[in-house]
């Protein structure tokens, strides 16, 4: 009896420690290579830079079994000018994406938000220019819902730029 009970105590301990496992970033190299990548290729235009624009966009992308880009969607975005640049950057990530599971296609979902770094004292033209972008802004939304249950949401990349005053 002695024998089945710890039989029983470490087939469950083992199953345990299976379920405890944590699957692997899906981009090579982890979350800080991811966001140095995105960092490093997006390049943000210079009809951005212009309108001072700022803003968030959220992207749904599919990716196969070799980690290739097969479809990209806009959940969300503030402004169709942020949108370029992310979408050019998506590309360049073909084969860099890791699908869990062995799964023939897998989607993610991941928000960026764009800012300009700001002057140490800011003027007013500065400030008339940001709230130009921001009242005459269009957002893009899709009325789908997210699937999440379906997706993987990966980490916010944050990108800042420079201006020229």
């Amino acid at each position: 009896m002695k024998k089945i009970i710890v039989l029983f105590i470490a087939v469950l301990s083992a199953a345990g420690a299976k379920a405890q496992t944590e699957l692997a970033f899906p981009f090579q190299g982890g979350a800080p290579i991811l966001t140095r990548f995105f960092k490093d290729s997006l390049t943000v235009s210079p009809e951005i830079i212009k309108a001072r624009a700022t803003g968030t966009s959220v992207f749904k992308f599919t990716a196969d079994q070799k980690g290739t880009i097969k479809k990209i969607i806009v959940y969300y975005s503030d402004d169709a000018i942020l949108v370029s640049p992310i979408i050019e950057a998506l590309k360049k990530s073909n084969h860099k994406w890791i699908i869990p599971d062995h799964e023939k296609f897998h989607d993610f979902i991941i928000p960026f938000s764009i800012s300009f770094n700001p002057p140490a004292v800011a003027g007013k033209a500065l400030e008339q220019q940001a709230y130009d972008f921001y009242s005459k802004r269009r957002p893009i939304m899709s009325y789908n819902q997210v699937p999440l249950d379906n997706a993987t949401l990966l980490p916010t990349v944050v990108v800042n730029y420079d201006i020229a005053e």
